[in-house]
């Protein structure tokens, strides 16, 4: 009778012990659907928290890729929500998130876009950006996390605080120049041997590298260089405070 009555309160412990533990079950929710976009249409995305990545394709439509995380509460999951609007000349997608605080929900972007579509503006507020195989890229901002372009082009002004930033241009002679800027990252910038631009940069705790050549000139402000690459022509403008800058050669692939 005693061992029984034992084991029934050790029970009774166990269960309590089990129910006193938070549950932290995460819960996820996908999001796909198409949308036809003519050739130069134009495509922008605004996301909260997760990342985004945006990869070039041979077809006239936009494929939207999401995947919605609750931490906490899975009901949190209908609280965000993905609204796009669709034209045949621009794609438009925005994540809403309700205007009260506590709602722990992150979706995560991979979108398919034709590779001569216009990417005017990929933004998230917590999230690595990734834009790769298309040729017009306008701005891309983030605050927490690094932005990363491959083969890309156009007039590229990406902006984090706190990251790092990854530029390879392959098709910058099309393009109005690039700026980056960053608080508390590295960046590198990948270019064409041949390229013709102008050039500023500016680091205020770190080192700045050129793998091309570069024509040096004198500059008023501590830490800051201007100068151009061949005869010069569209504007660069690279800004990080604590980290270094390197522009290299891009390499060719295959």
């Amino acid at each position: 009778m005693l061992r029984k009555s034992l084991f029934v309160s050790t029970l009774f412990v166990f269960v309590l012990a089990v129910a006193a533990v938070p549950s932290f079950a995460i819960s996820k929710q996908q999001f796909d659907e198409t949308y036809p976009l003519q050739a130069g249409g134009t495509f922008e995305l605004q996301n909260v928290n997760g990342p985004v990545e945006v990869q070039g394709w041979d077809r006239d439509v936009v494929e939207v890729h999401a995947v919605k995380t609750a931490k906490r509460n899975e009901a949190d999951l209908q609280r965000v929500s993905i609204e796009v609007e669709a034209k045949p000349k621009s794609v438009s997608v925005t994540t809403h998130y309700p205007p009260d605080e506590g709602v722990e929900v992150a979706v995560e972007y991979v979108i398919h876009v034709p590779f001569t579509a216009h990417v005017e503006h990929v933004g998230t507020i917590n999230g690595t950006l990734v834009v790769a195989g298309v040729t017009t890229v306008d701005e891309l901002r983030t605050v927490n996390g690094n932005i990363e372009v491959y083969e890309g082009g156009g007039g590229i002004h990406a902006h984090t605080t706190n990251g790092n930033i990854h530029l390879e241009l392959a098709n910058f002679r099309d393009g109005t120049g690039a700026s980056a800027e960053t608080t508390n990252g590295s960046l590198l910038l990948a270019l064409p041997r041949d390229t013709q631009a102008d050039v500023e940069t500016r680091c205020l705790n770190g080192n700045f590298l050129s793998e091309l050549p570069i024509a040096m000139e004198s500059s008023q402000k501590p830490r800051e260089m201007h100068g151009r690459f061949g005869k010069g022509g569209p504007p660069i403008k690279l800004r990080t405070i604590n980290g270094g800058i390197r522009i290299v050669t891009l390499q060719a692939t295959v």
